[in-house]
């Protein structure tokens, strides 16, 4: 059974999360929802926050987050070391996410993904496996601190 993923979202990504929910089940990928649960207006850092956190400690290898636009909680969930969230929004940046930078957290765009395109980017990003190698020297010179 693959490893568990953790999803958050703002209101502008509550959407394209539910949608991103439905399509790990179809995958038989396992998850927990941090938030938020509505369209109502929240703060994306919240959420972006939660989700980094879990990763950043272990809890999950992997982190999914939506925004409008992705570029919020992306920033938010870079804050935290260990965190390399990508905002993704084609299916080869979802691929290059993972191959060459070891992505684990996914960062997209509920007001900006076209929902298929979020199925495409999704499945890729799961299924490709960080290269290692040169990349992986360069992915160790990420961290400051």
């Amino acid at each position: 059974m693959p490893d568990p993923v953790i999803l958050g979202s703002d209101h502008a990504g509550f959407a394209l999360k539910e949608r991103l929910k439905a399509a790990l089940d179809r995958l038989g990928v396992p998850w927990d929802d941090v938030g938020t649960t509505s369209e109502d207006s929240v703060d994306y850092p919240d959420f972006g926050h939660q989700v980094a956190e879990a990763v950043a400690t272990g809890r999950f290898s992997r982190g999914i987050l939506v925004c409008g636009t992705g570029i919020g909680v992306s920033i938010t969930a870079n804050r935290h070391p260990g965190v390399r969230a990508a905002l993704v929004c084609d299916e080869e940046a979802a691929r290059q996410s993972r191959e060459h930078n070891d992505a684990n957290v996914l960062a997209l765009g509920g007001r900006t993904t076209d929902p298929a395109r979020a199925d495409r980017i999704l499945e890729i990003w799961l299924n490709t496996p960080f290269a290692g190698g040169r990349h992986g020297r360069r992915v160790a010179k990420i961290e400051t601190r």
